[in-house]
């Protein structure tokens, strides 16, 4: 098995400030969030993303964890189809991530 597939890893998504980001405004006030949180919130809809949300320190973005299983390319398309994405707002990155610890059921 690849070291990059199989049910302990993810593709997390990491956004960070784009060239549109206005410093120092608090992202709900962003230009461009509501439409971004509307984008990820149709995979919350449908079970494929277990959790999301900013980083607490102004400015630094925040991240998505898709549920397990999903296909990398997958996940790096609809990141960059994020309006907010799309419109500068915010700039993505996709990093595997072993999930080394969970709480059992």
């Amino acid at each position: 098995m690849s070291p990059l597939t199989g049910p302990d890893v993810r593709f997390v998504v990491f956004h960070r400030p784009g060239p549109q980001w206005r410093p120092g405004l608090d992202f709900r006030q962003q230009p461009g969030v509501t439409e971004h949180v509307r984008h990820y919130r149709t995979w919350l809809d449908e079970g494929r993303l277990e959790m999301g949300g900013p980083f607490l320190a102004v400015d630094a973005g925040g991240m998505m964890v898709p549920g397990a299983g999903f296909d990398e390319e997958e996940i790096r398309q609809f990141a960059a189809a994020d309006p907010a994405v799309q419109n500068g707002l915010l700039e993505f990155e996709v990093r595997p991530w072993f999930v080394a610890m969970t709480k059992s059921p």
